[in-house]
C-alpha cells in the first residue's frame, strides 16, 4: 500500500508541475543562456575533433560517430554544464517554487484518497447456495 501510495504522490505531483506548465514558466526563460553556453561549448569540441580526422570516403562513420560521443563524455563536459545549468536555475528556484506546488499536489492527493476511503462500499450480494428450484408448467 505504501508503494503504491508513493507512486500516487509522485505521479500526481509531476503530472501537476508539467500541466500547469511549472517546469517551461520557470526555467525555460532563465536556462537559456546556460543551455546556450553549453551547447556552443560542446558545437566547438565536436568542430575542434572533427577537424583532427583526416576524412576518408572509406571511413565508418558508426566509429567515427563513437569515438567523438566517448569522447564528449571523457571530457566531462556535458555533467559539468549540465551541473552548472542545476545549480544556477534549479537551486535557486526549488525552495520557493516547486515546494510549495508539490506539497498542494501531495495535500490533494491525500484528501481524494480520503474521500474515498471513506465512501463505504457497497454491501455484497448475498451468495445462493441452493441452485433453484425447476420450475414446473402447469398444463
Amino acid at each position: 500500500m505504501l508503494a503504491v501510495l508513493k507512486a500516487g504522490l509522485f505521479a500526481i505531483a509531476l503530472s501537476k508541475l508539467n500541466t500547469g506548465g511549472v517546469f517551461s514558466q520557470t526555467f525555460m526563460p532563465s536556462a537559456r543562456p546556460a543551455y546556450q553556453n553549453l551547447r556552443q561549448k560542446v558545437d566547438n569540441f565536436v568542430s575542434t575533433h572533427l577537424d583532427k580526422q583526416e576524412w576518408n570516403p572509406t571511413m565508418n562513420k558508426n566509429q567515427l560517430r563513437n569515438g567523438l560521443r566517448q569522447s564528449v563524455i571523457q571530457s566531462g563536459m556535458l555533467e559539468a554544464g549540465v551541473d552548472r545549468i542545476i545549480s544556477q536555475v534549479v537551486d535557486p528556484k526549488l525552495n520557493h517554487i516547486f515546494r510549495p506546488q508539490i506539497e498542494r499536489a501531495i495535500h490533494e492527493f491525500l484528501a481524494a484518497q480520503k474521500k474515498e476511503e471513506s465512501v463505504p462500499a457497497p454491501p455484497p450480494e448475498p451468495e445462493n447456495k441452493d441452485p433453484p428450484a425447476p420450475s414446473q408448467d402447469a398444463s
